[in-house]
């Protein structure tokens, strides 16, 4: 972990805002895109770089704008990664937010969002803050070794009960799906069925299967041959170095995914749901002498 004084701290314009205070992950998945080569990291991608004054750049970009907007936070890098235990710097982020009035939406992998659950309430009662978890594998076994190191998915679901429970709505990611790995009816209907249980507003799902570019796929091909011996042989043979790699079954799990929504009212479009995450309504900041 080193830190940076960074220069800005949010990206996007007009309705939403991303941010991300942290550079890297100690989670450890598998399939993770963000080690990608062309997102240009300067340093291993296990050494989280820490943007130690993201809550002060975020007061003052907040402070400035007219209009209020959804933030969203957790895209590149999980805002509760290991280290926000001790540096709480999503939460200090979180409490900008509100004392600014503006919208949250943040995705995660881990149940220590909970610690923050009063400030994401507080959040939804004075503007809107929706939830995203990112559930793949519902073997507590198989999601060890795809997730190393945070929470399994059986975790995520009791966290998305309990932000049920205190009125804040939840999105789930339910990508990447992958290859003769996790690309099964046996463990995407037990997924499904939790995310209605808990009742989610919707669940992104672009395809099943995963993608890889350079970098993370180096990465990935060197987790199967410590975890699936042969697997990537299998890999290389049926999809080369392509971008893309759908599951074999991705016509009939997509069919499943998108007829369970259906009958259950769950957003599962894709631009419904992010219509759903970013919209905001929409009022006039007066700037005043007195605002902080």
């Amino acid at each position: 972990m080193h830190f940076v004084e960074a220069k800005g701290i949010l990206t996007g314009s007009g309705g939403h805002f991303g941010m991300n205070v942290y550079r890297g992950c100690s989670h450890g998945c598998i399939y993770c895109d963000s080690r990608s080569r062309c997102y240009q990291f300067t340093h291993p991608f296990e050494d989280i770089e820490v943007k130690q004054n993201a809550p002060e750049l975020l007061e003052q970009a907040l402070r400035s704008k007219r209009h209020r907007a959804m933030i969203g936070t957790g895209s590149m890098s999980d805002p509760y990664m290991h280290c926000e235990e001790r540096l709480m710097i999503t939460r200090r982020c979180l409490e900008v937010i509100l004392r600014h009035g503006f919208g949250a939406a943040v995705q995660t992998k881990s149940d220590r969002i909970l610690r923050d659950i009063d400030l994401l309430a507080a959040i939804h009662e004075r503007a809107k803050c929706v939830v995203q978890l990112t559930l793949t594998t519902w073997d507590p076994a198989l999601c060890a070794l795809l997730e190393p190191h945070v929470c399994n998915t059986r975790r995520r679901v009791e966290v998305l009960a309990e932000m049920q429970r205190r009125g804040i709505p939840t999105v789930v990611w339910l990508t990447p799906i992958l290859p003769f790995i996790n690309d099964t009816e046996e463990n995407i209907r037990p997924i499904l069925e939790a995310c209605a249980e808990t009742g989610v507003k919707g669940i992104i799902c672009f395809d099943m299967g995963l993608t890889l570019r350079e970098g993370n796929r180096e990465y990935f091909y060197a987790a199967l041959d410590r975890h699936f011996p042969g697997l990537k042989e299998q890999y290389v043979r049926r999809y080369g170095n392509a971008y893309e790699l759908p599951s074999p079954d991705a016509p009939r799990l997509m069919a499943l995914f998108r007829d369970f929504c259906g009958a259950h009212g769950i957003l599962h479009r894709p631009a419904d749901c992010f219509s759903f995450l970013y919209e905001l309504p929409q009022r006039s900041r007066q700037l005043s002498l007195f605002d902080p």
